[in-house]
Parts: structure tokens; C-alpha cells; sequence
């Protein structure tokens, strides 16, 4: 496989949107990033190119439609939102920036929803892929809301999580105290590294998206994923597969241990002070496993 022109591509997709892309690194090995979100970016990929450089990894990674570097349709139609506001949609977006950037036989990671989207590419379209990346996402969201309302237990009094459970009954998401026990939340189990790696001067989340899919914070799911559940289906994912989770995240571990036993050819790294994002909270741990595993399955010695 040819390398490919590096730093940034604008791609139209077939319904005439553009996506923002970005190539680093040279090699034969390609490895394509889903960020999460949704309506998140692909800002924590930005330096994946300088570690697995070593390795011979070109790193490609975009951001999905309605993120803050590509088009942002105009969700607030109703034909729009419902075109493009589908899991399927953005399954589909996914396989079509493969085919735009020349990509097979390659690595997918996906980060939290884009880890949902890499298991259902895993699963739809798992021939093009050489392994599995699934970074901080488990298969379904019950399991999920259990754990981060345990968390949030273990973390704030009960007096602010009583005061958070009436501010969601009320749908008042913009009480400025319920805000400041979602950022406490955020330091503790999302962002453990502070300050951030990753800051801007005004907030980059694709919030309609967002919205739409998850709701007003990581603690609460009131938006489409909340019917998010495959458990049924994991075990079809063929491909070498990593699953990758912080040791303080909001995703709970022991669905990811019974995940790495389900999918026939699964391993489970765990890291150590890491949150939702660990590959920021703890990168050196989060890419040894990673260069592990990259290597165990180019050499033929990926043994799950």
C-alpha cells in the first residue's frame, strides 16, 4: 500500500459534506481513529502518528460529520436530524472515509462512541480489517449508567447527587451548580490529568450531535444511546481485538472482562491512573499496550 499524502485532507462525501481528515506517519501499517462523543473530535489522535512511528503506523483520523473541523448540517430541520442523527449514518460514514482514503486491510480504534462504531464495523464489515482496537466502550448502556451512578456515589456527597437527581428531573441542564458537580465528576473519571492536554477557548463539542445521541453530560444518558445494546452479537467479531480501558473510568470493567471472554479473539489491558481518556491520563501505559498489540498480531503471535 502506497503512503498517503500527509497532514490534512478535506474529503466530500456522496451527500456533497466534507469531512476533515489528517494523515500522519509513514509505513505500511494504517491505522484510522473514531473519536468519541459523539460530537467529539479527533484532537486526542493528534499525536498517535509520533508514537507508533517506530512501528511503521500512518495514523489517519477525521472528524465525523457535525464535529467542530468538518461541515455541521443543520440538525434542527427534522429531515436533516433524521437522516444524519443514526447510529447507521455514521456506521456508514465510517466504511465511506475507508474507501475515500484508500484504506484495507487495516487497524480501527474507536474512543468511547467511536469504540461503539468500531464494534459494528467489526462486525458489518470486519474483512477489511487486520484488528480491533476498542477504547473505553462496552457493548451496552445499561451496564454503563449502573456504573456511573455508582461512581458519582463514590465521588460527591450524597447531598450533590441528591441535588443532581432533581436537577435531571427537572431538565434544568443549565443550573450552574449542577455544571460544577459534573466538572468534579469530569476531573475524577474523564479528564484525570490536569490541567487538561487538550483545552480551547470556547467549548468545541458538536452539541447537537451530542445531544441527540448521549444528552447533557457523560453521567446521564437521555439521548439515542440509551438503547445501545449488542451483547448479543459480540461474540461474531472475528477480528483480533484490544480492549483498552482506564482503571478510574466511567465505563465499568467488569463489563469489559466479560467482553474480552465473549469476542472470540480478545485481550483486556487495563491502565493505571487512567480515566475516559487514558490515553492522555497515562500514555505511556496506554501505548505499550497498544505497540503490544500491534505487533503481536503483525508477527503472527497475537495469542488471546
Amino acid at each position: 500500500m502506497t503512503t498517503m499524502k500527509q497532514g490534512t485532507t478535506i474529503i466530500t462525501l456522496d451527500n456533497g459534506y466534507h469531512l476533515w481528515t489528517n494523515t500522519q506517519g509513514e509505513g505500511d501499517i494504517h491505522l484510522l481513529c473514531l473519536h468519541g462523543g459523539p460530537g467529539g473530535n479527533h484532537e486526542y489522535w493528534e499525536n498517535f502518528g509520533e508514537e507508533l512511528k517506530d512501528l511503521g503506523v500512518q495514523v489517519h483520523m477525521y472528524d465525523q460529520l457535525g464535529s467542530w473541523y468538518s461541515d455541521q448540517p443543520d440538525y434542527s430541520d427534522p429531515e436533516i436530524a433524521k437522516k444524519y442523527l443514526t447510529t447507521d449514518y455514521f456506521l456508514g460514514e465510517v466504511e465511506e472515509v475507508r474507501q475515500k482514503l484508500g484504506l484495507d486491510h487495516f487497524y480501527l480504534i474507536g474512543q468511547s462512541w467511536g469504540g461503539a462504531l468500531t464494534q459494528l464495523y467489526a462486525l458489518k464489515y470486519g474483512e477489511h480489517l487486520k484488528g480491533a482496537i476498542i477504547s473505553s466502550m462496552i457493548d451496552n448502556i445499561d451496564e454503563y449508567v449502573e456504573h456511573v451512578n455508582y461512581v458519582r456515589e463514590e465521588c460527591l456527597p450524597p447531598k450533590a447527587v441528591k441535588y443532581m437527581k432533581k436537577i435531571e428531573a427537572e431538565g434544568n441542564w443549565k443550573d450552574a451548580q449542577y455544571q460544577k458537580y459534573v466538572d468534579v465528576l469530569n476531573r475524577s473519571y474523564v479528564d484525570r490529568k490536569q490541567p487538561p492536554a487538550i483545552s480551547h477557548l470556547i467549548d468545541t463539542t458538536g452539541t447537537p450531535v451530542y445531544n441527540a445521541f448521549q444528552g447533557d453530560n457523560e453521567f446521564v444518558v437521555t439521548g439515542k444511546l440509551k438503547d445501545w445494546d449488542i451483547r448479543d452479537q459480540i461474540h461474531n467479531i472475528k477480528v483480533p481485538t484490544l480492549l483498552t480501558f482506564g482503571e478510574h473510568e466511567t465505563m465499568p470493567l467488569r463489563s469489559a472482562q466479560r467482553m474480552a471472554e465473549d469476542i472470540p479473539h480478545a485481550r483486556l489491558v487495563t491502565t493505571p491512573d487512567g480515566g475516559h481518556h487514558h490515553m492522555i491520563d497515562n500514555a505511556p501505559v496506554y501505548f505499550a499496550h497498544l505497540k503490544q498489540f500491534i505487533k503481536d498480531v503483525e508477527s503472527g503471535n497475537f495469542n488471546d
